[in-house]
């Protein structure tokens, strides 16, 4: 089943969706739907692995001394 990605609240008699949820609908549901406005596809290939954390700095930040010119 494809699924989409909520960008405006949408609800109805019997569903309610909130932005940034996501959501399974069947093929034409998710066609209707995902015009870009309302919601938007979500790719089903999982991204690459884990984000690497940022490197820390060595150094750098205020002198000791305060500079003079």
């Amino acid at each position: 089943m494809p699924r989409i990605r909520i960008l405006q609240s949408i609800a109805g008699s019997d569903f309610s969706w909130s932005p940034g949820e996501v959501v399974e609908v069947d093929g034409a549901a998710a066609a209707a739907w995902a015009d870009g406005e309302r919601a938007e596809l979500v790719d089903e290939k999982p991204q690459g692995g884990a984000e690497k954390a940022a490197t820390r700095s060595r150094g750098g930040g205020r002198s000791r001394t305060a500079e003079t010119r």
